[in-house]
């Protein structure tokens, strides 16, 4: 239950366009009969708004037409009235230059439907990687009664002998394929059996990433975020979401009420555990920035100081979501990390964290390890400082071969994406095992949209020598299902001036996971002199339009990469009029 007392039928949202006995309300009403609606169906129910992120491009959510029906049943068995508001489907694998770009985008969207609309909660569905936070975002703007149904990941992929796994395994079998280890013939075979049905990348990507943090934040069902989404439990899980949303409107139970720093704090120690995105880090702090909740890069390493790995899962443990999911799922590793959580929080079952856990545990000690036996003594993901990252940089340690943790080598630098793909398998690149990958320009401002490049390509020849991992640093994000000694999200980003656009080749650069830091060794001097001469790159992609308000307004990495006009308390834009 919230703090708030439970509302009436007069009191709901909806009835502001539907109640009154004026010659505004009479055409609310006779356009809603047009639609063969009665009035009883209406009004003086909760109207619930259903956004439905799907469209033929997002192979993650093809069963959404589907589930909207499973949801519309649990919100007519709960006494509300569902309606369908389709928003923007940010597909993964089709969308260029990267879905990043419309992460904002879609958040507006959400802020705009839920306000302009005579809806009284919300149903969220979504689950391919950016959907989730864009969802909650807007949500968490709007601020009214909302739940969030993951799509669920897809079901495991096989090869001959082999177990795939989205991305993870693509890298890898890529890498062999370029290296000459496998043909064309087996490439086609894994092309055929990696993605065997609808559902997000069933790796602990992104998408995995973003449904878990949801559901370890409260906002939505206990145990949703692990289902396969063509599991029968994944419809009965949409239909219970339905049905909870509307007991939500008369509770006037919001997001605020429940991504509170709690649940942050508690999404950050379950993002180390799972071995999660380092993506994740990103939209935390969109999605705080919106909610109202200080959140800063420092807080991620502070908070989860000495969480272990426990999700035995790919891209750094060796099972993929579907054991996950028979293992006992999220609530199973919520259990396992209970020390450590906030479970006092609030979820959108009115129960506390620790009581929507109660009696979870393990039925696979292998997949969800216990505390005292993790898959690696330290958990996802590591914040660095230094002089090429004043404000900070990102590396996911469990996912990078431990001999580069500690790394000093000299830079290889390619000015932007073109110049990478141009050159990286060159068999003149002047490359060794020691050198330190550079890629400039592929940040917000830079790239535009700071796609996920980040899992710069092993050059071709070191590949032939057998060294598959070296140090890759950039101002991009990479998948969640990539892995590798990548340092990412360098901020300030090279194209607004930040010191990685200084860096030349052959500059010696340090990293040093331990001590969380990463440093260009190049005298005050000669970068006092390196920023003089600099001038911005040109403009990729494009000046007008969303770009064009994309780049004045997007914040840094740091900051979420949220627009800055977005930030501040939910709730705060007025009612629209109706007159």
């Amino acid at each position: 239950m919230s703090d708030r007392p439970r509302k009436t039928s007069a009191e709901l949202r909806s009835m502001r366009w539907f109640g009154p006995d004026d010659l505004r309300s009479f055409g609310h009403r006779s356009r809603a009969k047009q639609m063969g609606w009665m009035r009883d169906e209406f009004t003086g129910r909760p109207v619930i708004g259903i956004l439905n992120t799907w469209n033929d491009f997002n192979t993650c959510h093809t069963h959404f037409p589907a589930r909207v029906d499973d949801i519309k049943r649990g919100v007519l068995e709960a006494g509300g009235f569902p309606v369908e508001l389709p928003a923007l489907s940010l597909g993964e694998q089709f969308m260029k230059p990267t879905t990043m770009l419309y992460r904002n985008f879609l958040a507006m969207e959400v802020e705009e439907l839920i306000r302009a609309h005579p809806v009284d909660g919300c149903v969220l569905m979504g689950g391919c990687d950016k959907t989730t936070p864009a969802l909650l975002m807007g949500a968490l703007s709007a601020n009214l009664p909302s739940i969030y149904v993951p799509a669920g990941p897809m079901l495991r992929g096989h090869w001959r002998e082999a177990t795939l796994g989205s991305g993870t395994d693509v890298w890898k079998y890529w890498d062999d394929r370029r290296a000459g280890r496998i043909g064309e013939k087996e490439w086609g075979e894994i092309e055929d059996g990696i993605a065997r049905s609808a559902g997000t990348c069933m790796t602990m990507g992104t998408a995995a990433t973003m449904m878990s943090l949801a559901e370890a934040m409260g906002i939505s069902l206990p145990g949703a975020s692990a289902i396969p989404a063509v599991d029968s439990n994944h419809v009965r899980m949409a239909c219970a979401s339905g049905r909870r949303i509307v007991g939500m409107v008369w509770e006037d139970l919001r997001p605020t009420d429940i991504l509170t720093r709690a649940a942050f704090e508690n999404a950050i120690i379950v993002d180390m555990a799972i071995g999660g995105s380092t993506n994740a880090i990103v939209h935390l702090l969109a999605m705080a920035g919106r909610a109202g909740v200080p959140l800063d890069m420092d807080t991620f390493d502070r908070v989860a100081q000495g969480v272990p790995l426990l999700a035995n899962i790919r891209p750094s443990g060796a099972y993929l979501m579907e054991d996950f999911y028979y293992a006992g799922g999220l609530p199973a590793l919520l259990a396992a990390l209970a020390p450590r959580l906030h479970l006092d929080a609030r979820t959108v079952t009115s129960a506390t964290l620790g009581e929507a856990i109660a009696g979870a545990r393990a039925y696979n000690a292998d997949v969800i390890r216990p505390l005292d036996n993790p898959v690696k003594p330290a958990g996802g993901t590591a914040i660095l400082r230094g002089s090429l990252a004043p404000s900070g940089a990102v590396i996911k340690p469990t996912a990078a071969e431990e001999r580069l943790w500690v790394h000093e080598g000299p830079a290889l630098v390619f000015s932007d994406i073109r110049d990478l793909k141009a050159r990286v398998d060159r068999d003149d690149l002047p490359v060794t095992p020691d050198s330190v990958l550079v890629l400039q320009n592929a940040g917000p401002v830079g790239a535009p949209g700071m796609p996920e490049w980040g899992q710069l390509p092993v050059p071709r020849k070191l590949l032939q020598q057998g060294v598959r991992d070296i140090v890759r640093i950039s101002d991009a994000r990479m998948s969640g299902t990539s892995y590798g000694a990548c340092v990412l999200h360098v901020a300030p980003e090279a194209a607004v001036g930040g010191p990685l656009g200084l860096v030349r080749d052959g500059d010696r650069i340090r990293l040093d996971v331990p001590r969380r830091r990463l440093d260009l060794l190049v005298a005050e001097d000669e970068m006092a002199r390196r920023r003089a001469a600099w001038t911005p790159p040109p403009l990729v992609g494009g000046d007008r339009g969303y770009v064009a308000l994309y780049r004045r307004s997007v914040t840094q990495a740091d900051q979420g990469c949220d627009f800055d006009f977005l930030r501040g308390r939910p709730g705060e834009s007025p009612e629209p009029q109706i007159f």
